[in-house]
């Protein structure tokens, strides 16, 4: 199993109210299998790809709220206590204490002084994702911020992330763009930084009442065929499919709301846009 360093995304999950309606959904999207639910830790079912965890969906809580379903994306850290009071003393605020599950590790669930919900993960008997960047998988997340000062300062404080930013161009990819990038030191190839997250400004193109948030992406082997798998099982089409030097990408939601993005990272257009340190 791949263990994450601090900072790095390690795992993702979503509550619904119909979760063999979710089964059915990203099953057939994603080829996705699903283990048994764990009772005692209220029906958390993991999902399997080649047999490999890659996420876990749930059944919201008795009288829960009235809120769409929504992926909430977990980070590594090696004291979720610690993580904790980073989060609090950078201007976060937790909507759920360090918790410990079971023997599968320790747990909070938080929001960054813009709005966006995450979690942070202290692994134990569960690493995380034991497949990332393949398809059916956790390949890539960005936040999305009407606030980006306030996000970018957060996420700094709380985690080792070093930070570039989007040199914006004439091109229609750049122009007016508003896009950071954080990285891990030494964590990619060569040992080179790794980029773990993606940070866009929110623009007028998104409805006022839409806060901010956190959107993970999967890898897919055809960005095309999984939009139109998506809809065709009840999915929304948000934005694209477009493609970018990063790969072919469309930003969905699946029936019950949750929003997710899809990626096709083999289908690359144009040049890698040029970033300076942030």
């Amino acid at each position: 199993m791949t263990d994450f360093p601090e900072g790095a995304p390690c795992w993702a999950d979503a509550m619904f109210k119909d979760v063999e309606g979710a089964k059915r959904f990203y099953g057939e999207l994603f080829g996705w299998t699903f283990g048994e639910a764990a009772s005692e830790y209220g029906n958390y079912t993991q999902a399997h790809s080649d047999g490999k965890a890659v996420a876990a969906v749930v059944p919201t809580m008795p009288g829960g709220d009235e809120s769409p379903s929504a992926w909430c994306l977990y980070f590594a850290s090696d004291d979720v206590h610690r993580t904790a009071e980073e989060i609090k003393n950078a201007g976060g605020a937790l909507l759920m204490e360090p918790m410990q599950v079971g023997s599968f590790g320790s747990m909070v669930i938080a929001k960054e002084p813009s709005g966006a919900v995450f979690g942070v993960w202290q692994a134990a008997g569960h690493r995380g994702f034991e497949k990332t960047d393949e398809p059916g998988s956790y390949c890539w997340a960005e936040l999305f911020t009407r606030e980006p000062a306030k996000a970018d300062d957060f996420l700094k404080k709380v985690f080792p992330y070093a930070a570039q930013k989007v040199e914006c161009d004439d091109s229609p990819e750049t122009q007016g763009m508003d896009f950071k990038v954080f990285s891990l030191g030494g964590g990619g190839q060569d040992g080179q930084d790794r980029p773990v997250l993606g940070r866009m400004k929110m623009g007028d193109e998104f409805p006022k009442d839409i806060p901010a948030y956190i959107q993970v992406y999967f890898s897919v082997p055809n960005c095309d065929a999984a939009v139109e798998t998506a809809q065709r099982l009840g999915g929304r089409l948000y934005f694209g499919p477009m493609d970018s030097p990063f790969g072919r990408f469309a930003a969905l939601s699946d029936p019950q709301g949750a929003a997710f993005a899809v990626l096709d990272a083999s289908t690359k257009v144009g040049e890698m846009p040029r970033m300076t340190a942030a």
